[in-house]
């Protein structure tokens, strides 16, 4: 059965920082890109950040740029999201997600592969 299993939300003040990660299990990832999408409440579900199998690419959303940075361990079939100068607005549930595909084609959503989320909430 495959599992993407998110941990390192909470509560932290703006200008904090906080480090996601997702363990992924049940299968091979190899070839998988792995990323992040979040949802806010009252919100659809956006993309944030991807990275290739290789994790020689990294694509990012414009709100997140400069702020986030991702990063994968193949070896534990771990991706993270070290997330930076967090901001109130980017309180929400963080999902972790795994597709053949990447880049832009992110923004269409409908991964291969979702995890059940970890909230995320920045107090102004």
């Amino acid at each position: 059965q495959v599992q993407l299993v998110e941990s390192g939300g909470g509560l932290v003040q703006a200008g904090g920082s906080l480090r996601l990660s997702c363990a992924a299990s049940g299968r091979t990832f190899s070839g998988y890109t792995m990323g992040w999408f979040r949802q806010a409440p009252g919100k659809e579900r956006e993309f944030v950040s991807c990275i290739t199998w290789s994790g020689g690419l990294t694509y990012n959303a414009d709100s997140v740029k400069g702020r986030f940075t991702i990063s994968r361990d193949n070896a534990k079939n771990t991706v993270y999201l070290q997330m930076n100068s967090l901001k109130p607005e980017d309180t929400a549930v963080y999902y972790c997600a795994a597709d053949l595909r990447y880049g832009s084609s992110w923004y269409s959503g409908g991964m291969e592969y979702w995890g059940k989320g970890t909230l995320v909430t920045v107090s102004s």
